[in-house]
């Protein structure tokens, strides 16, 4: 080992040469195993940040080795054969003699407490754990730090998987101080500083550089590629240039290794790692988009070999850092990234690969929803909703698929209606119409019975939107087809659909008699999805005409379909038909009912129900004279209705409810603090509204959740504050409070410079827009 300076910390780590960016999870964890486990390995794609990492964790670990960090870096190594001598050679140079290496090392680091880093190891991985094997066995003092592409598989090893960076979502664009706390935006950031001084992040460009982030997968080497180019490109123009990312991502560092000097020569390295089979799967599961289970890469592509060896293929692959393995409740999701997909769909699939692996693809997921479609209504409701969520992308792509080929008109419709169930218990409604409507237009007039069905559903989503002259022309041309094929069935489904839209329109009678005639219908059918779907209707309907024996009725023949089949969904839309029938008869068992119906819809992920729950809640406040709190529930439904893309209730009856309860309150409360109320309703996302809803969170809880400069100020400040906006000097306020002056006097300071005010006045202004001051001071 060298000799060291007096004083100087032993070892051989270069110095930083720009800044180290977040990771901070990462270097606790790492430092954590390291002071656990003897051998430690970070595991995770080429340009991952690995080396980085390691360096960055060696370096905070220098006090706790009296002999040193020392690094050494395999990435010109080709003999394995060579590995201990040079690892001798960067630990003990001045001892090398015609002793075998690896003995010599042993022998060397036998009393030592020493920290040795070996950076890339996967080319010669089964060279680095016989050699981290046979030191740690017989060195007590030696810990061991790798980075490599996949584990050296030795025991005792503690592995630490490397994700790529945090990436900010592209469809909503966070704000600009939401923006710089992003890791990978904050790594793009400080590397375009140095590549064009005085770049910043800006309204201008934030959209730019969160999709650039997003686009790269958060991936280090390539965010540092691409802000490199800003010497010579905008934001934007990068942006452009990206679907030819490994064109464009050239250029890196020059004392980089030269596997990073570009994006494309890091991939290929990963690409030599792997055997002929390996490649061969990487490229066809680069057909999956946002990731794939097990079931589906055995479906779609086991080729000509045995689907019981595509598990084994995977897991390398996983080891290798091609794939990533994420939980998805009690199954496993793999998923690569897309740099790696489209590197994989442009050098390892070959072109006559890809038109039978899309019909594969699109043949298996429309496998997977006619199961669902025919089990929907049953035992494993809930698990199949949770996997149709998961796919989406998946299911996208295949609906992408059927739009570019017009053979696939029927496979479109077929997945439209099945999907329909589900668009709609999700509150997708724009998505549910958008592929109906391609569905459709690509399908043509042909008169089938999946047309009639795909336009009775989307009638159904066009109405629950609100959108009633397209809703009732997609309704008479699902008749029309109907009657050209005489099927009753079929006039069932349309009659079911027309009831809905008379019910949109505010005709109740009209709604209950086309109902109950399509309810006799269905239960000759035996279709229990569309009997529970009339009778839930019919709940409404019955409720709100006044006949609450009829409603609950109703409501229990429902319930009775649901608890036989062993489905969980539409529990939460009994619950919620029956609340909302009975909320002007009964306020306290409507209460009830909708908290029920509101909890369930939670468990279900439905945010359909739980909307028309929490609205219904918002009137029974306001019935009660709870006006603050039927503000606040509006403001808070108005946010639910715009994510699921309705209006809000679109049924006249209901409507009219809407706007007695905006009215009353507004009355009440006054205009300021009604607007208050509902903006900071509507600032909450679902999880907080229902929380509010069902009086789950504590007083704490609701002062952290509130906007605004009210949640800065204690308990106590806002005591005082009230009193202030209600004209009492500083000793009235002591005398109540049991408090001093001088107490007093500090709290109005506070206030006073915690809200940015200058006066008593200012206060009290601020007190009754915020709708503060009907709260009890005692």
């Amino acid at each position: 080992m060298p000799p060291t300076v007096p004083g100087k910390v032993a070892g051989n780590l270069p110095l930083e040469l720009n800044t180290f960016v977040g990771r901070r999870n990462e270097t606790a964890e790492s430092r954590r195993l390291l002071s656990s486990s003897r051998l430690v390995t970070l595991t995770g794609i080429g340009g991952v940040g690995k080396t980085r990492l390691a360096l960055r964790v060696a370096a905070d670990s220098r006090r706790d080795f009296a002999d040193g960090v020392w690094l050494v870096e395999l990435g010109d190594l080709r003999d394995p054969a060579l590995l201990a001598g040079m690892v001798a050679a960067t630990l003990a140079p001045r001892s090398i003699s015609s002793e075998p290496p690896l003995e010599m090392l042993a022998g060397h680091l036998r009393d030592r407490r020493l920290l040795l880093v070996i950076d890339n190891c996967e080319h010669v991985v089964d060279a680095v754990a016989s050699l981290a094997a046979t030191l740690l066995r017989s060195c007590p003092g030696l810990r061991i730090l790798t980075t490599s592409r996949e584990a050296l598989a030795v025991g005792g090893e503690a592995v630490l998987r490397i994700p790529s960076l945090a990436v900010p979502d592209p469809d909503e664009p966070p704000s600009l101080q939401e923006l710089s706390r992003s890791e990978a935006v904050t790594l793009f950031l400080d590397r375009a500083a140095v590549a064009v001084p005085g770049f910043a992040l800006t309204e201008y460009n934030r959209v730019a550089v969160a999709q650039i982030c997003h686009r790269l997968d958060g991936l280090p080497l390539a965010i540092e590629l691409a802000a490199v180019r800003l010497r010579t490109l905008s934001a934007d123009q990068i942006l452009d240039r990206l679907s030819d990312r490994y064109q464009l991502l050239t250029g890196g560092r020059r004392g980089a290794p030269s596997r990073q000097q570009t994006l494309r020569l890091c991939i290929e390295w990963s690409r030599e790692l792997c055997t002929e089979t390996e490649r061969e799967l990487w490229g066809r599961l680069t057909i999956f988009s946002g990731g794939f289970e097990l079931d589906a890469a055995e479906g779609i592509c086991a080729g000509d070999r045995p689907t019981g060896e595509v598990l084994d293929v995977l897991a390398s692959l996983v080891d290798k850092s091609i794939l990533i393995c994420e939980g998805a409740g009690a199954v496993v999701r793999y998923r690569m990234l897309e740099t790696l997909r489209e590197y994989g769909r442009e050098e390892l699939l070959a072109p006559d690969d890809l038109p039978i692996l899309r019909r594969r693809h699109l043949n298996w997921y429309r496998d997977l929803v006619s199961t669902t479609r025919f089990e929907w209504i049953g035992p494993r409701q809930v698990e199949l909703m949770a996997r149709l969520g998961r796919e989406q992308t998946n299911l996208r792509e295949a609906m992408h698929h059927c739009m570019s080929e017009p053979d696939e008109a029927e496979i479109a419709l077929q997945i439209s209606v099945a999907l329909f169930p589900f668009w709609l218990s999700r509150g997708q409604l724009r998505e549910g119409r958008y592929w109906l409507d391609c569905a459709l237009d690509l399908h043509g007039d042909e008169p089938t019975a999946d047309r009639v069905k795909a336009l009775c559903a989307n009638s159904l989503l066009a109405g629950y939107q609100g959108d009633t002259a397209s809703a009732t022309a997609l309704a008479a041309a699902a008749h029309d087809l109907a009657e050209r094929l005489d099927d009753d069935a079929l006039r069932a489904a349309v009659m079911h659909a027309n009831a809905y839209l008379a019910a949109f329109a505010g005709d109740l009678p009209g709604a209950v008699a086309g109902w109950a005639d399509a309810l006799s219908a269905f239960r000759d059918q035996g279709n229990n999805l569309r009997q529970i779907s009339t009778l839930l209707g019919l709940t409404l309907a019955a409720g709100l005409l006044g006949d609450a024996a009829g409603a609950v009725g109703y409501q229990e023949e429902a319930l009775s379909i649901s608890e036989r089949t062993g489905e969980f969904v539409y529990r939460a839309y009994a619950a919620c038909a029956l609340g909302l029938a009975l909320w002007e008869a009964d306020p306290p068992r409507a209460a009830g009912l909708l908290e029920q119906g509101l909890r369930l819809s939670r468990s279900a992920d439905d945010m359909l129900a739980a909307a028309m729950c929490v609205e219904t809640l918002a009137w029974i406040a306001c019935a009660a004279n709870h006006a603050r709190r039927a503000a606040l529930l509006l403001g808070a439904v108005e946010t639910m209705w715009r994510t699921v893309g309705s209006p809000g209730v679109v049924a006249r009856t209901l409507q009219a409810y809407h706007a007695e309860c905006e009215q009353q309150t507004r009355r009440v409360l006054g205009d300021r603090v009604f607007e208050g109320a509902v903006r900071e309703g509507a600032g909450w996302g679902p999880e907080e509204a229902i929380a509010f809803a069902l009086d789950e969170l504590s007083e704490a809880e609701e002062e952290r959740r509130s906007p605004g400069p009210a949640s800065v100020l204690t308990q106590r400040e806002r005591q005082v504050a009230e009193l202030v906006a209600q004209g009492l000097t500083n000793k009235a306020i002591a005398a109540q409070l049991l408090i001093s002056q001088r107490t007093v006097q500090g709290h109005v300071e506070q206030i006073l410079a915690k809200l940015g005010f200058a006066s008593r006045i200012q206060v009290a202004a601020w007190i009754v827009e915020q709708g503060l001051g009907s709260r009890s001071v005692s």
